[in-house]
């Protein structure tokens, strides 16, 4: 038994995987516009791109009075939805310095239709255009650290659209030089931070808009140090309490576009590894908030589902406190409901499993105890290699600190749910180190020398 368990291991190992997994950047689709295609009252959409002359007569346009400034600017703006026109704004001297001049004057109105202007320009993957947005940056964050009431503004619209151009702005390919050092030495992150959190009854358009910004400030890395020290992990988690709250009162139109990129974050951050991260999330009522999310969106936004597992795969990676939260709460078997709602949902509860499993004997007799092995033999025998491959990653975990339950798979026809993959080339190594365990006499566990009850209820 020692030298198969001895074979099995120096197979597993070198098939381990990093625990902690960093989520990609991906970039936001266009939200869509309500005024896409429908103009205002007596004002002409153009369908076409502009000619130089017309632009320029626009811009001119904007330095008349106040009615002819909003229409020529609706105007621009819908016309700056054009590659091309935008490539002839940006050629045209001193176009950037009459926007961003209008963009700062003190009329909410005018300020709006530039910040729209500004977000159309944001969106351009022209690397002229985006450098013709770069001085744009100075004067946003300028505008957003400002100290009137209500963090610069009574206009919910005019925050809404302005995080969203920032957002926009923070994925550029110059961003982490040239743009989010700016942030980052200024105020506006608890800014931004204190937006998310605190501002939900003006509307969940702006938490949602500086939500993503701060995630995007988050993935460049320039700096996680610095918003670790400023507590920002503790923050969001109070959030996701708060936000879990009111999914549990029913209060949660919409909910989801806030929680997914406040997910996002603290997954990322969480990935750093740094020093005392971990301690600004070591609330179990975390957990609780996750599964409150995963079994209300289950049906209609898995998505979220998904973020919540991340999310629960970096607290559990490297951390007992959480693993062994799971265990006292009794989540496990809510957890393994989960397994056949999709593929990636699987790989991604399978994974957690995992890292509750690689603690010890401890927490695999648990995991035993609330009848992992039958969800596990059901996922065998419905699924593709990949989702088996974790399966038996996590069968290797509970057989070599647990045996007991090497024993207990076996009579609970395990053997044949093994058997449909063996024949399968990345699979067949470690099918045949399982199968081999069938055949050898079980060994004591050094847990199996303490009784059942014996076993703290709360694990190390």
């Amino acid at each position: 038994m020692v030298c198969c368990l001895q074979s099995v291991i120096v197979l597993f190992v070198a098939l381990r995987k990093a625990r902690k997994q960093q989520q990609l950047i991906s970039k936001r689709l266009l939200r869509e516009d309500t005024q896409n295609g429908e103009g205002k009252a007596g004002m002409e959409i153009p369908t076409d791109p502009l000619s130089e002359q017309e632009v320029l007569q626009l811009l001119r346009d904007t330095q008349k009075g106040t009615e002819e400034r909003k229409k020529s600017l609706s105007c621009l703006r819908q016309a700056l939805q054009h590659k091309e026109t935008q490539q002839k704004f940006v050629r045209l001297e001193g176009s950037m310095r009459v926007l961003i001049g209008l963009f700062t004057s003190s009329l909410a109105d005018v300020q709006m239709e530039a910040a729209h202007c500004l977000h159309e320009l944001s969106h351009s993957s022209d690397p002229a255009v985006a450098e013709a947005c770069l001085p744009a940056t100075s004067y946003l964050l300028t505008y957003l650290s400002g100290h009137s009431i209500e963090f610069t503004s009574p206009h919910e619209a005019v925050l809404e659209g302005l995080g969203y151009v920032l957002s926009q702005l923070l994925q550029a390919k110059e961003a982490s030089i040239e743009i989010i050092p700016l942030v980052l030495d200024s105020a506006l992150p608890q800014h931004m931070l204190q937006l998310v959190c605190s501002n939900l009854e003006l509307g969940m358009g702006v938490a949602v808009e500086f939500a993503w910004c701060l995630h995007y400030v988050v993935c460049s890395c320039v700096n996680n140090a610095l918003l670790i020290s400023q507590g920002i992990m503790s923050t969001l988690v109070l959030l996701l309490l708060e936000l879990a709250s009111m999914v549990s009162k029913a209060v949660a139109d919409g909910l989801e576009l806030l929680i997914c990129p406040v997910l996002r974050c603290l997954s990322n951050l969480l990935a750093e590894e740094m020093e005392g991260c971990n301690m600004q999330v070591q609330d179990e009522r975390l957990l609780v908030a996750l599964f409150t999310f995963m079994q209300y969106f289950l049906n209609h936004h898995l998505f979220i589902v998904q973020e919540c597992l991340w999310l629960l795969n970096n607290l559990t990676a490297d951390e007992p406190f959480f693993c062994s939260a799971m265990l006292t709460l009794d989540l496990i078997p809510a957890l393994l409901q989960l397994l056949p709602c999709s593929r990636m949902v699987a790989l991604l509860v399978l994974t957690v499993l995992c890292n509750i499993a690689e603690k010890g004997c401890a927490y695999c007799q648990q995991l035993h105890q609330k009848a992992v092995l039958s969800s596990l033999i059901s996922i065998l025998t419905l699924s593709d290699a990949e989702v088996a491959g974790q399966c038996l990653e996590l069968l290797h975990l509970l057989f070599l600190h647990w045996p007991e339950a090497a024993a207990d798979f076996f009579t609970q026809a395990g053997l044949q749910a093994l058997e449909q993959h063996q024949h399968h080339p990345e699979l067949q190594e470690r099918v045949r180190a399982l199968m081999n365990l069938a055949t050898q006499p079980t060994a004591a566990s050094p847990c199996s020398l303490v009784s059942s009850a014996a076993v703290p209820s709360s694990l190390p």
